[in-house]
């Protein structure tokens, strides 16, 4: 099977954070969180991590010229305003920072901590994680009242909403900003609550349980699933498809924050999810998951 990139850059079937939260492995997670202090300040090995992440949004942009969605001077003028670096330090001059790194606690802990170093004492700090509650990483920080959840829906420049999420200490200030912010994106803002994974994964991703759970069960094939959720309740995508298309570890990821943080059973993610990520089948990234992609 073709090496398959993520646009962070790493090689999904071998990359350590995801192997450190698959295992649920405490220790693992802290020393992946180690390492990618030094690689990403390492420009000798990030800066290819950066040629990619570029690659992966041009060829997107094209995606969009030839759809017809964008023009091609807007395309040059997004790749225009777009400045890449391999350091954190780099952000000294940043007036609000969205970090968008994989779904591991201890890795965007680590991560805030260096941009609260980093970044001038009025910038804003969000995060687009889609379970991790706002107010553990604002705790990684001394300005708790900059800290703010803006999650992004996967693919970005399609979905039009973009859940902001106010930690318990997050300032009236910090969040008009985001969300006038969001709306000069052209997104379509909703406020969430600080709870594991806040309106939108607390709700999906349970479904998209649910769904594997039914394959699990032998309920029904993939297929059946899929078509009865697109058919029979109008979603524009099956479930099982969905999560291929939003990788298998990020959901079973994001069932064991809703499990822990809630010590709820009915958040307990399936076997079948957990074995087919351990696998390395995580979706469409890697070619393989509920369905194969060539």
């Amino acid at each position: 099977m073709e090496q398959m990139i993520a646009v962070c850059g790493l090689d999904c079937a071998t990359c350590d954070a995801r192997l450190a939260t698959v295992a649920n492995d405490q220790a693992a997670k802290a020393r992946v969180a180690a390492e990618w202090r030094a690689i990403f300040h390492s420009e000798d090995i990030n800066e290819q991590f950066v040629l990619n992440g570029m690659k992966a949004i041009t060829r997107n942009l094209a995606r969009q010229v030839g759809k017809g969605s964008l023009s091609q001077d807007d395309s040059k003028a997004v790749l225009g305003r777009i400045r890449t670096s391999t350091s954190l330090k780099d952000m000294a001059e940043a007036d609000m920072v969205v970090e968008a790194a994989t779904e591991n606690q201890d890795i965007k802990f680590s991560i805030f901590r260096e941009l609260d170093d980093a970044c001038p004492g009025h910038a804003i700090l969000s995060t687009n994680t889609s379970s991790i509650p706002i107010g553990r990483i604002a705790a990684q920080t001394e300005r708790p009242d900059k800290v703010i959840g803006m999650h992004f829906m996967n693919p970005v420049p399609v979905m039009k909403l973009c859940e902001v999420i106010r930690g318990i200490a997050t300032s009236e200030e910090t969040f008009r900003i985001t969300w006038d912010l969001a709306l000069k994106f052209g997104k379509t803002p909703a406020v969430a609550n600080d709870y594991p994974g806040f309106i939108s994964n607390r709700i999906l991703m349970p479904m998209i349980n649910e769904a594997v759970y039914c394959l699990y069960h032998g309920v029904g094939t993939k297929e059946s699933i899929d078509t009865v959720m697109k058919l029979g309740m109008n979603h524009p995508m099956g479930p099982l498809a969905l999560a291929d298309l939003i990788g298998l570890d990020t959901c079973l990821a994001i069932m064991e924050t809703l499990y822990h943080g809630f010590s709820d059973s009915k958040y307990r993610p399936c076997p079948l999810l957990r074995k087919y990520v351990e696998a390395g089948w995580l979706g469409k990234k890697t070619g393989k998951g509920f369905y194969e992609y060539t």
